[in-house]
């Protein structure tokens, strides 16, 4: 990952979403707190009880599989398929539905079924995927909801390849479809679609300058622009742009050089000079949901329109072969334009028999043809070393590519935990973080006393499980206690988890596993739970804090420790701890955490407030740590931040004084990460009810209940 834009914005600005004639319209700097609330259960159709994991029991693969295997040679006269094959459109619609995914951040993906929805099905890079989904809607139907739309997606790709001659690595059932827009995912703050590369870089020459967590070279594409960077055809600049936004996907230069080369196999680019109407989103309802308009479609293959290039590839398109390979190093290309005026290469003096049938009339012949990107695979010396590898050794390519598209459009699914189906793999993979199981048959009572008399005080217990569990990402379903990865590299040296603080403890807990037969993960987990109850005991209340063992503990050999580099924290409000400063406010980065970890706004105003008084910031501040009896689980911080004999007064940035109104005498400090929850009106009114003196006991059990479900959120076997 690009270490020069470390200050620059890794969460969405100006509180997410501005929408004109709201409160978010007027406001517009107001804090938005949709994120922590969106998809939730009450705009599920199928309820808060179904269990996609127990629809997909009902499952029948073989037919399934069977029945998109015909799929793709059964052209519909409304949309026809290229050479009688839908195989090219359907592995377009899988590939741009996993490849919204980003390392960065987790976030994007095929993992959802989001390309249903805005903005994604409105991309100019996805003109015409609406076609590819309406042609999969027969197959959903009949098999209703133990086939959900993301799972169909991704496995409609796969089939099409399999149908085309490729030998895949397998597959993995288990996406479950939201119902609404991702309104958490900070797309870029381009001011419109197809803006210049400018907009998301600092230096146009240097993709490593575009902004974290961004993968695309412009709002609205997958990737690159097929036509060059920001237009212009230049191969050599645009491997650069292809091999930064590959490695914000988690793929290397082998990986990205054999998806390059397998996904243009097979299909075309479609491209007519017509007027084409607007984008689904933004289309008359008589459409019926599907945009792009073509004014000059007359029912064949060769009037569709898709990104506005115009030919296939390869001579057999719907054949895997070593084609493309044949083609690219065969000849020489010279930079051209499509019908529809968009730059793409062709080839010099090419051979009739090279040449490519057309879509709908076989009899006619057209040139083949090659995208800037795919240009990049010969005039970049790393690129082009492999690609002569792939072009030497077509059994090497084939094996190659089936497993970057087996990562491709599995990547964001999480451990193997989260696989369904007859199709998985039993290969485990190192992308998959994979987890060995962990003990269950240990005491775990002589454990947590082991721990209460091991001299670690209730910070030491309490932050290392948080630190340990907050890593999670409901995004990708990367991170979390499980693994007890806190002790490997590189988490172990992040800043945010007290390197010195940390190696004392794990010293600590470590010889307690050791003794009692417990993974380390579960006494990380039980320490932290150990130091909630001695808290909570403190306030007043004797309460056992729910656990399940079975944590399992991870090696290095399992670990890849690259890809984790993008779970360190530049921030945790939990903590109260911001590496430095940032564009976004604290408080927009505590919602980025909160979300990520699958918090609503109410668990995360219960655990502030817990974290607070128990006196868990970070480098021991007392920040916000609103009470004279630290340690206990008591509703001080609640209690002292709405009480009105208090005034607060800005003392520096990001610095705040509590005083005594009359006095003037300073009581507390604090950082906008606290005092958010006294200003903005929504927080507020949470505070309020654990302010109240009637809700003590209410507020502990409740912070329990978040807390729990932050050290469980990477517990997947609990869940199956």
């Amino acid at each position: 990952m690009d270490g020069n834009n470390m200050g620059k914005c890794p969460v969405m600005h100006g509180g997410n979403t501005v929408v004109e004639n709201t409160a978010i319209g007027w406001w517009p700097k107001a804090l938005n707190l949709d994120i922590l609330h969106q998809n939730d259960t009450k705009t599920n159709p199928l309820g808060p009880d179904f269990n996609y994991r127990d629809a997909l029991k009902k499952l029948d693969v073989d037919t399934l599989k069977k029945d998109l295997t015909a799929l793709m040679t059964d052209s519909q006269d409304w949309w026809p398929a290229d050479w009688g094959h839908y195989g090219g459109l359907m592995i377009r619609l899988a590939w741009h539905a996993a490849g919204s995914y980003r390392l960065g951040d987790g976030r994007g993906g095929a993992g959802t079924g989001n390309i249903r929805f805005a903005p994604l099905n409105s991309w100019p890079d996805n003109a015409s995927l609406d076609k590819a989904r309406r042609l999969l809607w027969p197959i959903k139907k009949k098999y209703g909801n133990a086939l959900s739309w993301a799972d169909l997606i991704i496995l409609s790709g796969t089939v099409a390849y399999e149908s085309m001659g490729l030998k895949t690595f397998g597959f993995g059932y288990g996406r479950a479809d939201i119902w609404g827009p991702e309104i958490d995912i900070n797309w870029g703050n381009d001011e419109e679609l197809m803006a210049p590369s400018d907009m998301r870089t600092e230096d146009v020459s240097n993709p490593d300058t575009m902004y974290d967590p961004l993968a695309a070279s412009h709002m609205g594409l997958i990737y690159v622009n097929p036509e060059g960077v920001n237009g212009n055809p230049d191969p050599a600049m645009t491997a650069k742009y292809v091999r930064t936004t590959f490695a914000r996907m988690a793929m290397n230069d082998e990986e990205t050089a054999a998806l390059t080369v397998g996904g243009h196999t097979v299909g075309k680019c479609h491209g007519i000079d017509a007027d084409i109407g607007p984008a689904p989103q933004g289309a008359p309802i008589a459409e019926a949901g599907f945009g792009w308009h073509n004014p000059k479609f007359a029912g064949t293959a060769n009037t569709a329109h898709t990104s506005g290039l115009e030919g296939a590839w390869t001579t057999n398109p719907t054949q895997w072969d070593n084609g493309y390979l044949k083609l690219l190093f065969g000849y020489e290309w010279e930079v051209t334009k499509s019908r529809a005026g968009a730059w793409q290469w062709e080839p010099i003096d090419i051979a009739e028999e090279d040449k490519v049938p057309d879509a709908t009339d076989p009899s006619i012949k057209h040139n083949p043809i090659m995208t800037d990107a795919d240009m990049a695979m010969k005039v970049d010396p790393v690129y082009r070393e492999i690609c002569e590898r792939f072009h030497k050794d077509p059994a090497y390519l084939s094996e190659t590519f089936a497993r970057a598209w087996f990562k491709l459009t599995h990547r964001d699914m999480g451990p193997k935990a989260n696989y369904f189906g007859p199709d998985v793999p039993a290969e485990d993979l190192i992308w998959q973080d994979p987890i060995p199981a962990g003990a269950t048959e240990y005491d775990v009572d002589a454990v947590k006393a082991k721990i209460a008399d091991s001299g670690l005080s209730l910070t030491d217990m309490v932050n290392t499980a948080w630190d340990s569990a907050r890593t999670f990402r409901g995004s990708d379903k990367r991170g979390g206690a499980n693994g007890a990865r806190i002790r490997l590299a590189p988490q172990k040296d992040w800043e945010g988890n007290e390197p010195a603080r940390l190696a004392r403890v794990l010293g600590v807990l470590e010889s307690i596993a050791a003794d009692t037969g417990a993974s380390v993960a579960d006494v990380i987990v039980l320490a932290g739970n150990v130091g909630i109850e001695k808290a909570a005991k403190a306030a007043g209340y004797d309460i056992t804090v729910p656990f399940a063992p079975g944590r399992g503990d991870a090696t290095d050999d399992m670990t890849d420790a690259d890809s984790f580099d993008v779970l360190e924290p530049k921030a945790d409000g939990f903590r109260n701890w911001l590496k430095h400063d940032f564009v976004v406010s604290p408080e927009e980065m505590l919602l980025d955490r909160a979300q990520l970890m699958g918090l609503t706004a109410p668990e995360m105003t219960a655990l502030i407030g817990g974290m607070r008084v128990m006196g868990t910031n970070h480098g021991d501040t007392k920040h916000g740590v609103f009470t004279d009896n630290v340690g206990a689980l008591t509703t001080d911080f609640f209690v002292n931040l709405t009480d009105m004999a208090n005034v607060w007064q800005p003392v520096g940035e990001n610095a705040y004084e509590l005083r005594d109104r009359k006095s003037g005498d300073v009581k507390w400090t604090a950082t906008s990460a606290d005092l958010v929850f006294g200003s903005n009106s929504i927080l507020r009114a949470y505070a309020e009810v654990y302010a109240q003196d009637d809700s003590k006991e209410k507020f502990v059990h409740d912070f329990v209940s978040a807390w729990t479900k932050v050290m469980n959120a990477d517990r997947f076997d609990l869940a199956a």
